[in-house]
């Protein structure tokens, strides 16, 4: 009954998956529906006319896109996928992981003696789309991290040599690369189509969730209201993050011993078991087919994962 059950399941996430891809509109379908709302709004042709309203889309579906809107889940995952400045959709990314997940759980019912062995290994290769989606995040963010103190110190020189705000953001956003200069030039962007200064620099601040980055807006901010010299305010900002760095990077080389210990605690028992596996089978065979076998695994995972997450913690540590 359990095996029916489990299998219905399975059938029902891939047929949903299935649907979604074959569903969503094509490249020409998209094309025509882009022209007829021109014409429905009264587009002239040849003029390539500003679109004012930034479009958010989470789904190619519609039906979709408008019930992830309502979901808290799936907006910060939008969220998440904008920030790594991905091409994924929120629909495409549950589609996918829901399509992983039912393959392999399909060929762990065949090739994996355990149910629930098979349900965690599917579980685990069904998160790698959001897994690439959250590295590419943090390596952008890094990226973001380690070019801001020079687009600080541009809108420092900047502000000396008698230019606004508004003037030495458009500067950073021409000069400084990519992430950083592409960032400041939605916000430039957003100052030109009438967005307040104050709101421009906060929904900044929420594109790219930093601390340093945090520091510079308060910093901006503050001086709006109480006045001082901003170029001034602006070095010293530069300095402390420019510190800050400095002293991650030391504890980046103190804790290097402790990340790589996680890293090999975590990978070891996994090339072991297929070293093994290659030279004996029969050895290795009792852990997957026996269940006691079976019980010790799945312990032994749970418990491999505590000390992953207690050993990052640890070498975690907070500037």
């Amino acid at each position: 009954m359990l095996s029916v059950a489990f299998l219905f399941i399975l059938v029902l996430l891939a047929s949903f998956a299935a649907v979604m891809f074959v569903t969503r509109p094509t490249v020409e379908e998209k094309r025509v529906r882009q022209r007829l709302d021109d014409i429905a709004v009264g587009k002239v042709d040849g003029i390539d006319e500003p679109d004012l309203l930034r479009q958010i889309s989470y789904s190619d579906v519609a039906l979709l896109d408008n019930l992830f809107r309502k979901v808290g889940f799936t907006r910060r995952l939008r969220s998440t996928i904008a920030q790594a400045n991905s091409s994924w959709t929120v629909g495409r990314l549950i589609a996918t992981t829901l399509l992983i997940f039912a393959v392999s759980a399909w060929l762990a019912t065949v090739l994996v003696p355990s149910a629930i062995l098979g349900l965690t290994l599917a579980a685990g290769l069904a998160l790698l789309p959001y897994i690439s989606v959250v590295v590419q995040r943090r390596r952008r963010l890094h990226k973001f991290e380690e070019t801001l103190p020079d687009a600080i110190d541009l809108m420092s020189r900047g502000l000396r040599a008698g230019h606004s705000v508004g003037a030495t953001i458009e500067m950073v956003s021409q000069e400084v690369a990519d992430p950083t200069g592409s960032e400041f030039r939605k916000t430039f962007e957003q100052q030109n189509f009438g967005l307040p200064f104050r709101e421009a620099l906060e929904d900044l601040a929420r594109r790219v969730p930093l601390p340093d980055l945090q520091f510079m807006v308060t910093a901006i901010l503050v001086q709006k209201e109480t006045g001082g010299n901003l170029a001034e305010i602006l070095d010293k900002t530069g300095n402390v993050i420019r510190e800050r760095a400095r002293l991650k990077g030391q504890l980046q080389v103190y804790t290097a011993q402790g990340r790589l210990t996680s890293w090999i605690l975590g990978l070891l028992p996994f090339i072991m078991f297929v070293l093994l596996s290659l030279v004996n089978p029969n050895y290795t065979r009792v852990l997957v087919e026996d269940p006691l076998g079976q019980q010790l695994v799945m312990v032994g995972m749970a418990l491999m994962v505590l000390g992953f997450y207690v050993i990052r913690r640890i070498v975690d540590i907070k500037v």
